[in-house]
């Protein structure tokens, strides 16, 4: 049984996450440690699913931590030195729910996840009766809010005292989510004046659907539009995403917020070989950043990012330091933690704005070349043989181009554009990815492959 995507175990909780499933994958993860903290977004399946992950846990042999509502990197903060589960579904409808693990920090890595699917499959009995742990209570927000505020100071060193922010007036749209336990009170703590919509937990995400996008974010940047305000901020509903956009309501590009952080990071880093980690699908903006700061950047296949890190890590020497990773919306800020974290980036973005004397400064010496992704309807059970069509049927179509297949189909053409197709992780889709001055066009050839392989696979 597959039960990991690209980012956890995700799905409708009618048919995919129940409780029953919460309670079979708590069992199997309660076997690899004796603590777990365990936290949920607002949606209102959350207490019945956390509770039969509790009792999945415990009946495993786990002491168990309950946080309650919380941003998921505030359960990451929150699981370094033992282990954490978040009951969260990010950015899905409210109808869906999703589990996510982390070990001291970390999101488990692939061959974790596969020993749990593993052992949800085969033998995951409860340990004996009086070997079963036991639950409490805990808090962990106010400590999670103070440190994304300190390091924003001073990247963890700075003046306790210090406002950073002080003259600056933030927009905060927090979709309903958990980005409005944190968000709006680690700005303010910082300094800024901040205006928060949204700003009620409603796991129906009533104010706007829960993936931030310049569809579902039109009302908001009609109120930066309308205003007065120095910086957009929103996020997805447990607040690992950001979205940045302009006191005059523009959606600024991902991919350029990407290589903002990037180059800052680069440039802070006294390493000898700093590095950065992305993905195959993130722009060559940000190679143009780093390498300009004197840093690499490497690529590791679309939701690894920290295994990516593990392995830069692991693969470079005393001069190496990953000093960043991230991919489009979502961002590990190393220095601080090793988890996807959208509050940090809110915080970090905001300050970086505050001492260039706007964002437009920042953006200046960024090169954005037109970008596009598209979304091919592709059924689950059809994603492996588009693909494996489309390992051969895309290079043919681009025969002047450098191919990759490593997460993917990226083909790198000679005038600098390039396209990327690959499967989505937690969506029926087959995605398309490209940059070049002539996007358009190579979108559209590229998207007539694929949907030709797709249709094959019918």
């Amino acid at each position: 049984m597959t039960l990991f995507g690209t980012a956890g175990i995700r799905g409708p909780v009618a048919e995919r996450v129940t409780p029953e499933l919460a309670m079979a994958v708590g069992r199997a993860a309660g076997r690899d440690g004796d603590r777990f903290v365990v936290g949920r977004d607002g949606r209102d399946t959350g207490p019945a699913l956390s509770a039969a992950m509790e009792a999945g846990l415990e009946s495993a042999g786990a002491t168990v931590v309950r946080v309650g509502q919380l941003p998921t990197p505030a359960l990451a903060f929150a699981s370094r030195g033992r282990r954490g589960v978040m009951l969260t579904a990010s950015h899905n409808p409210p109808e869906d729910n999703g589990i996510k693990l982390f070990d001291d920090g970390v999101e488990y890595a692939r061959d974790a996840e596969e020993r749990i699917e593993e052992r949800v499959d085969g033998e995951n009995d409860t340990v004996p009766w009086d070997e079963w742990g036991d639950g409490h209570t805990g808090a962990i927000l106010d400590d999670y809010r103070d440190a994304v505020a300190a390091y924003a100071r001073g990247l963890g060193a700075g003046d306790s005292e210090r406002e950073p922010l002080a003259g600056l007036r933030i927009a905060v749209d927090c979709g309903n989510g958990m980005g409005s336990l944190a968000t709006p009170q680690v700005l303010r703590a910082l300094g800024a004046e901040v205006v928060a919509v949204n700003a009620n937990v409603d796991g129906r995400f009533p104010g706007r659907p829960s993936k931030p996008t310049p569809e579902t974010l039109t009302e908001f940047l009609s109120l930066l539009e309308a205003g007065t305000f120095d910086l957009g901020i929103a996020h997805d509903g447990d607040a690992d995403r950001i979205v940045v956009a302009t006191g005059d309501g523009e959606v600024v590009h991902e991919d350029t917020v990407l290589a903002m952080l990037a180059g800052h990071y680069t440039e802070l880093s006294d390493a000898e070989d700093p590095v950065v980690v992305t993905t195959p699908n993130a722009s060559a903006r940000i190679d143009e950043r780093v390498e300009a700061g004197g840093g690499r950047v490497e690529r590791v296949r679309l939701g690894a990012l920290h295994e990516g890190i593990a392995r830069e890590r692991s693969a470079g020497d005393e001069h190496t330091e990953v000093v960043f990773a991230a991919e489009p919306w979502k961002h590990i800020h190393t220095a601080f933690g090793g988890w996807i974290d959208g509050v940090t980036s809110a915080a970090v973005v905001s300050t970086l704005v505050a001492e260039a004397g706007g964002l437009a400064a920042l953006r200046e010496p960024i090169t954005e070349r037109p970008y596009r992704k598209v979304s091919v309807d592709c059924p689950d059970e059809a994603k492996t043989g588009a693909m494996e069509r489309l390992g051969t049927n895309l290079p043919e179509a681009f025969p002047e181009g450098d191919v990759d297949t490593d997460y993917g189909v990226r083909i790198d053409l000679t005038d600098g554009s390039w396209v990327l197709v690959r499967p989505s992780g937690t969506e029926p889709y087959v995605r398309v990815y490209a940059e070049s001055d002539d996007v358009d066009a190579l979108v559209d050839e590229a998207t007539s492959v694929v949907e030709t392989a797709v249709a094959a696979e019918r």
